[in-house]
């Protein structure tokens, strides 16, 4: 194996952790002696040892005049567990290949300088494209403080969501199903629109063999319509946020706040998806997974407020102009003010294309 083998697998240690950090990144660190892997270890959850700790720990006295190759910039600050810097200092690290610098303003080169001054030969920028991928969400929230939005529609080919009567389930297959709990284990929160609870009545929560985290339920509800029987307000497997309108009768709020769900109401009689976002970040919200219908997703596409999309394309035609499409709303009234993308990604997911695309 070479150095960037080493980075790959420090990659893949990184990667089996998505969604379980928040709100801190997912890291991986692989401890490197006479060619030979003597630690490693990842992040698996905030208030816990960092990857680097789990690899010093494993290599035990053999980590002295080792290589680590880690996915993120060592932190240098005192958080909620010391800082990785220092402890790779005391071990006796002679070098450190790191993959990115960490944007955070607590680290943000802090730790690389500060091996450095140690003597420790320090190199960045190996693989950095997949670390930065990998902590996409991360970086977008630290910087802006808002919640890194993933659109996530299934479609017909012929770009229906539903049939012309709303009949819906299921558009795409089993896998791509399942494909679709693994990113909701991904995000801290889950967005659908009161509509979407009153037709479908989901539980919104991740169902993997393996189990996995149920992100936050988040329901658009400008006038308090959500039905005391549905499932998101009755099965308590997640906590469930509605976001309302100003004016909404604060009797209705408390038969709601009485059993333990959060009423959020906006500042305006209508809920303004920007104004939305600043409230789920100062909340905690690093990421969040719009689900909502044809009418929310249009909302989000109207303000351009997301970073990813995510679309299912299912082998099937269902016709019809009455059947609701991806998007709903006024849409884009001129070709030229259309929303550009790049195409990332395209998979075969069972029978179903997954296109992921971000705005240019």
């Amino acid at each position: 194996m070479n150095d960037t083998d080493y980075m790959k697998l420090a990659l893949n240690l990184a990667k089996g952790t998505l969604g379980q950090t928040s709100p801190n990144p997912v890291v991986g660190a692989v401890l490197v002696k006479e060619n030979q892997i003597i630690g490693m270890g990842a992040h698996l959850k905030a208030g816990e040892p960092h990857a680097e700790v789990h690899a010093i720990r494993m290599a035990g006295d053999k980590a002295k005049e080792s290589t680590l190759y880690v996915t993120l910039e060592p932190c240098s600050h005192h958080g909620r567990t010391p800082p990785c810097s220092d402890l790779v200092i005391r071990t006796g690290v002679r070098k450190v290949f790191v993959a990115t610098t960490d944007p955070n303003p607590q680290v943000a080169g802090t730790g690389i300088e500060r091996m450095k001054k140690a003597g420790i030969e320090v190199e960045v920028g190996m693989l950095q494209q997949q670390a930065l991928e990998l902590n996409k969400a991360f970086f977008y929230n630290i910087q802006t403080d808002l919640p890194y939005v993933t659109l996530k529609s299934a479609a017909s080919l012929d770009g229906k969501t539903a049939t012309a009567t709303g009949e819906s389930m299921w558009i795409t297959g089993e896998e791509a199903r399942n494909d679709v709990h693994q990113l909701r284990h991904q995000h801290d929160g889950i967005l659908v629109g009161v509509n979407t609870v009153i037709q479908d009545n989901p539980s919104l929560t991740t169902r993997l063999e393996t189990g996995g985290k149920n992100p936050i339920r988040i329901v658009l509800d400008t006038h308090l319509r959500t039905p005391q029987n549905a499932k998101v307000i009755t099965d308590f497997l997640a906590p469930t946020w509605i976001i309302t309108g100003a004016e909404v009768d604060q009797k209705r709020v408390e038969q709601f706040t009485e059993i333990g769900i959060e009423v959020i109401k906006s500042e305006k009689q209508q809920i303004i998806i920007k104004d939305l976002l600043v409230t789920l970040g100062k909340r905690g919200i690093t990421s969040l997974f719009v689900e909502g219908g044809s009418e929310v997703q249009g909302s989000f596409l109207k303000e351009r407020a997301f970073q990813q999309i995510i679309t299912y394309i299912a082998p099937k035609l269902i016709g019809g102009k009455l059947a609701p499409t991806l998007f709903g709303g006024q849409g884009i009234e001129k070709m030229a003010e259309a929303v550009l993308l790049n195409i990332k990604q395209v998979d075969m997911i069972g029978s179903d294309i997954r296109i992921i695309a971000e705005p240019k």
